[in-house]
């Protein structure tokens, strides 16, 4: 049997802050298939975006292991081939003086890949985004077509596992639906592998397969999509989180 495409195996991520330790991530573990969306719901501070972090050497990890097919997650180069990560915020992960060309370009450049002009161009089309953006900057882009071109830009390395980290939650509802269309049309179109984080189950619902519900850093249930749209939940948390859904969704 082959090995999930990421296993986190009892996660512990523990911070220095002020003088106490603050235990971000407790004892977590889950593991995502090849090809799945797998999504970590919880409300701010709950842990979850913090293991994307860990995932990618950010966050401080203090007991437990990650393994990317079976292996410890390669650094550098390597890791960066391999996953990307698509942030919250389009505006604030894209620099403001730096067109969208040169946002494309930058990790080919990185990484010694050639035929940049097909690629910059094959990556705007992936995302919907007509060629005349190429040369234009952040600022003169809406929300959600910054959103698109940092979704490219995380396309430019043709990884396999990619990381989403709130991508939507700063984007107008009907802005939201598109990227997340278009992310489900990338995956399928890929082959891709999705760990999404998000406090909105509606959100992880239209998405994802499976999900980790997570607490003040710790699982508090894992459920299929066809558990969460029957509202077939064992911890009173996920109700309540299933409720504030449906009332944000009017």
């Amino acid at each position: 049997m082959a090995a999930p495409r990421v296993e986190i195996s009892d996660l512990h991520v523990t911070f220095g802050q002020r003088g106490r330790r603050v235990r971000a991530v407790r004892g977590v573990s889950f593991s995502v298939a090849a090809g799945e969306s797998y999504g970590l719901v919880g409300e701010s501070g709950s842990g979850k975006s913090t293991i994307l972090r860990a995932i990618c050497g950010m966050a401080p990890v203090s007991a437990g292991s990650i393994r990317i097919d079976g292996r410890p997650v390669p650094r550098g180069r390597a890791f960066a081939r391999l996953v990307q990560m698509v942030f919250q915020d389009p505006y604030a992960s894209l620099h403001p003086r730096h067109t969208v060309d040169r946002v494309l370009s930058e990790p080919l450049a990185i990484h010694g890949i050639g035929d940049r002009d097909r690629r910059v161009l094959a990556a705007l089309a992936a995302v919907g985004l007509p060629r005349s953006f190429r040369f234009r900057f952040p600022h003169q882009l809406s929300g959600g077509q910054r959103q698109r071109v940092a979704i490219a830009r995380a396309l430019m390395l043709e990884p396999e596992i990619l990381l989403l980290d709130e991508p939507t939650s700063a984007l107008d509802a009907s802005v939201q639906a598109e990227v997340l269309n278009l992310l489900q049309e990338l995956r399928a179109e890929r082959g891709l592998t999705y760990l999404m984080v998000s406090h909105d189950l509606a959100v992880i619902d239209h998405m994802c397969d499976r999900l980790t519900v997570m607490e003040n850093g710790a699982v508090v249930e894992e459920l299929r999509r066809e558990q969460l749209a029957a509202g077939d939940f064992r911890a009173p948390y996920t109700r309540r989180l299933f409720e504030a859904s449906l009332e944000a969704g009017g």
